[in-house]
């Protein structure tokens, strides 16, 4: 572990305190005594060792071996993804993290028919034409927005047992991977949703999302009520 902020004691302390603690975790999760991972289970038992020599060590030893012991941690925190079904960290949100990680609304990139979109910017077309792609921006944002909600309800269920792997590998400085800035993203969306005292930015976004849905909804009730006049106009079947 090569870190600049390892030259103050305290944070030495405290950073490779938290790895060990995130080293024990990966061995109970992993508790492959029984399993035909062979690997696996080796890599437990031989963390678990390198914690247990580590503590046993003498003040002399201690600091090199607690060192090389946090790089075996972190070095196999790395390749969590490799673990097998049932012992990822992370797992049960896999499904949610995949789908979340392209959805976020502050993304002005749009999302459906990009290069035709780009192109329709530079083209020399129809005002008319142009306002209606331009209101294809709004619904493209919408639909992330809605969806990106649906799926916050869903991981909030399994957040609780995500939310402790996430904290003892931010403490432990192995903050990689695209999981725990989701998860942020996740905490954050559930705590601006349930704030009971939002503050003016917080009321301000709010109002923006709140705007830009009722324009959804009205585009979406136009679209239907054309649809409905469409159908009545079709001759009845015999």
């Amino acid at each position: 572990m090569h870190d600049s902020s390892f030259s103050n004691p305290t944070v030495v302390s405290a950073r490779c305190e938290a790895t060990l603690e995130l080293g024990r975790k990966l061995t109970s999760e992993l508790d492959l005594d029984r399993s035909v991972d062979t690997l696996g289970r080796w890599m437990a038992h031989y963390v678990a060792e390198l914690i247990q020599d580590a503590e046993k060590a003498s003040d002399e030893e201690r600091p090199a071996k607690i060192r090389a012991c946090c790089e075996v941690i972190i070095s196999l925190w790395k390749h969590r993804h490799e673990l097998p079904n049932g012992k990822r960290p992370f797992e049960e949100l896999e499904p949610i993290l995949r789908a979340l990680e392209s959805l976020d609304p502050d993304d002005s990139t749009p999302r459906y028919f990009r290069s035709v979109r780009a192109a329709a910017d530079d083209a020399d077309m129809d005002e008319e034409a142009k306002s209606w792609l331009k209101l294809i921006d709004g619904l493209d944002y919408s639909a992330r927005m809605l969806i990106r909600y649906c799926l916050t309800q869903a991981a909030e269920v399994a957040l609780d047992k995500s939310r402790e792997w996430g904290a003892l590998a931010e403490a432990a400085g192995a903050d990689n991977g695209v999981e725990l800035p989701i998860i942020r993203v996740i905490v954050g969306e559930n705590s601006l949703l349930k704030k009971s005292d939002p503050n003016e930015a917080n009321r301000k976004q709010l109002q923006d999302r709140i705007d830009r849905l009722e324009g959804f909804t009205q585009m979406a009730n136009a679209l239907a009520s054309d649809l409905k006049r469409r159908v009545q106009e079709f001759p009845e079947a015999e």
